[in-house]
């Protein structure tokens, strides 16, 4: 609940259709439904999508990454998002994500490319990224696994590479 620009805050919403919580789910119904800080007057729940976002100098909503995609990595909160903008961002790269290894406090990195092998992709995110930010371990792919949906699967991709 951030109303000032450029600084990150957790999307919420609120209306007279938000659900009342999830069905047999209390734990996870307390966790994202909670009363909205900014009254004090009345029962008023408001949803927590775990999107990240901020306003910018005009005051337009600038989605930034999934809130359950940040780490700690280094001594440093790093928004895995941020560093699947950057690679995606390269040419040549088709997909890209980023997957943290809790256990070796390492970054991974699944991308498909034709034409860039790891050393050029680990070049290239060198000029975009912060230093702690760069991947510590590639993983090129011939295919992104996709989910049902169409998205990059990481449950997949994290079986595939973190033991």
């Amino acid at each position: 609940l951030v109303t000032k620009p450029g600084v990150l805050g957790e999307i919420c919403v609120k209306g007279t259709c938000l659900a009342l919580g999830y069905v047999n789910a209390k734990e996870v119904t307390d966790k994202v439904f909670t009363q909205n800080p900014l009254n004090k007057w009345y029962p008023e729940l408001i949803y927590r999508t775990g999107d990240l976002a901020m306003y910018d100098e005009r005051m337009d909503l600038v989605f930034s990454s999934r809130k359950d995609f940040q780490i700690k990595h280094m001594g440093h909160r790093i928004e895995l998002g941020e560093i699947e903008a950057c690679a995606n961002a390269i040419t040549n790269v088709e997909s890209a994500i980023a997957l943290f290894d809790n256990k070796k406090d390492k970054i991974h990195m699944c991308y498909v490319s034709k034409q860039l092998d790891d050393i050029a992709l680990l070049e290239a995110l060198k000029d975009k990224l912060q230093r702690y930010m760069i991947p510590n371990v590639l993983h090129k792919l011939d295919q992104m696994p996709l989910t049902l949906s169409g998205k990059a699967d990481r449950v997949k991709c994290k079986e595939m590479f973190i033991k």
